[in-house]
Formats: structure tokens, C-alpha cells, sequence
């Protein structure tokens, strides 16, 4: 396990955790890379406590901690399987064991695009983006793009952007 998060060389980035916002985020980049002929790099930062549960675990034994690799990259594949991305899309898929704002603002100095799912909490609050995406909003070395659940690329948007 590389302890030092990979910068992609250009492409669109997006950030998953599995949350239905990062689930939504995930096809709205994929959508704009697919579109836009750029690669797509998945990023899923990870700690114990926030990896999905190691298909060897039991109470009272604690995994290697490779089995939570192995399990938070699992969840990746199916995440990005369910995403409904076009096959001819290039998708390379991390599992970074570091906070999420680290492995994101890593991940955003080799890359044309950063996107994000907003965390928002309803109401007021819910209008605004979550912890980690002001955070990487903040501190990103490429333009941040900020999804909420529910939203689409609207049809030839790519191409009025190459024009």
C-alpha cells in the first residue's frame, strides 16, 4: 500500500463514499469525461472506521488491514459499475488510506477537473456543500465542480464547450 496518493495526469477526478451525493457525483464526471474525451479517476479515501465492514470480519478479530483495502476498493467497483458509465470510458479507481480532503487535493494537482458531492443537511444548510467539499474547494490546484443529487448534464453541453 502506497501511502503517498498518485496525481493523474490530466482528466476529470471525482471523490466517492459511497453516499448517494457521491454516487450522483460519479455520473454526472463520468457523463462530462465521457463527453469531453478525458479519463476518469475514481478516488476513495478511507480509514477503518469509514471502510465498508471486511467480508472476514467476526466480533472480537480485527482484519489486516489489506482486507479493508480489499473491501473499500469492492465497494469502489460496485459504485462505478452502477454508475451506468460508457464502456469505452478510461476509469482508473483508487483507494487512498489518508482523510479525504488529502487524497482529493493530491488528486487535483495532475487533473483538468475535480468533482465532488455536496453533503448538505436540508433546508439552509442543505444549500451548502459539505465539510470535505469546502475544503477541497478551498484548497484544489484545478477548478472544483460541486454535484447535488439529482443532477444532469444537460444534452451537447460538451460540444458548446469546445466551440
Amino acid at each position: 500500500m502506497d501511502p503517498t496518493p498518485r496525481t493523474p495526469q490530466g482528466g476529470v477526478v471525482v471523490g466517492v463514499d459511497g453516499s448517494a451525493c457521491a454516487r450522483a457525483a460519479l455520473a454526472w464526471a463520468g457523463g462530462l469525461a465521457a463527453r469531453g474525451g478525458l479519463p476518469l479517476t475514481v478516488v476513495r479515501a478511507w480509514s477503518i472506521p469509514t471502510a465498508p465492514r471486511p467480508d472476514c470480519w467476526e466480533p472480537g478479530y480485527v482484519p489486516p488491514i489489506w482486507e479493508y483495502e480489499r473491501a473499500v476498493l469492492a465497494a469502489l467497483a460496485d459504485d462505478i459499475a452502477a454508475a451506468g458509465l460508457p464502456e469505452e470510458l478510461p476509469v482508473e479507481r483508487r483507494a487512498e488510506h489518508c482523510a479525504p480532503v488529502d487524497a482529493l487535493v493530491a488528486a487535483s494537482s495532475g487533473a483538468d477537473l475535480l468533482v465532488v458531492g455536496a453533503r448538505g443537511r436540508g433546508g439552509a444548510r442543505g444549500r451548502l456543500p459539505g465539510s470535505v467539499g469546502t475544503s477541497v474547494l478551498r484548497a484544489a490546484h484545478c477548478p472544483v465542480t460541486v454535484v447535488r443529487a439529482g443532477t444532469a448534464l444537460r444534452p451537447g453541453w460538451a460540444e458548446r464547450v469546445r466551440a
